[in-house]
């Protein structure tokens, strides 16, 4: 019976305990324990139950990074297991992430991918002070379905609307969806630079990006 090894995984994602999710990511393993399965009934449950709480207020962001971190050890484990049995989790879509040209503040840029990585997009992360240019490379390259740029200051927001610019200019809108995030992004700057949404935080970032998957094709 796996059920209290499942249990002990939403645990240790809800206590931010990065060993004790490797540790049991590799007992699931040794005990024959899918890892598709281990993903969906165990970590992935407590890394939703764990934003669901910060969305609430009962949980603060330190606590969120530390459940985010747990998620990745726990993944690093189960993942090269999950590609040698060519077992993926059914994606919910390509998602592109990074910083907008200049900004290197990339915290809330992580646990955003962290997040959605967690919930089942594939996420392609290009870090910090991205070209319009490499966002719409690595859009194309994957075939990506929507872009996220992060930008935490005032002086770097511009970036934002230049890689808008840019998937516009290469034909990709409004097939390729773009959100936006950070600290000073307003829904009137969204709105203002053609963005299909914005975020204040990676709950948020997580129910744009279904949101925008469940609507389909969008014509011009």
């Amino acid at each position: 019976m796996s059920d209290p090894l499942f249990g002990a995984m939403l645990q240790s994602i809800i206590e931010g305990a990065p060993d004790k999710a490797a540790d049991l990511a590799q007992q699931a393993l040794d005990s024959g324990v899918d890892p598709l399965e281990a993903v969906n009934r165990g970590f992935a449950v407590g890394i939703t139950f764990a934003g669901d709480q910060f969305g609430c207020g009962e949980m603060f962001l330190p606590d969120l990074l530390a459940s985010a971190e747990a998620m990745k050890a726990a993944m690093k484990v189960l993942e090269p297991e999950m590609l040698k049995r060519g077992s993926q989790r059914e994606a919910l879509g390509k998602i592109v992430l990074g910083t907008a040209r200049g900004d290197i503040h990339d915290i809330g840029k992580n646990l955003v991918a962290t997040i959605l990585g967690a919930s089942g997009f594939q996420i392609f992360d290009l870090g910090t002070s991205v070209t319009p240019e490499q966002f719409v490379a690595k859009t194309k390259e994957v075939d990506a379905d929507i872009v996220g740029v992060s930008a935490l200051l005032t002086t770097t927001m511009a970036g934002q609307k230049a890689v808008i610019d840019a998937l516009d200019r290469n034909g990709l809108r409004p097939r390729v969806k773009a959100i936006i995030g950070g600290a000073a992004v307003t829904s009137k700057w969204a709105a203002e630079i053609g963005a299909d949404g914005f975020s204040r935080n990676a709950i948020d970032a997580l129910e744009l990006a279904k949101s925008l998957m469940g609507k389909g094709t969008v014509t011009a």
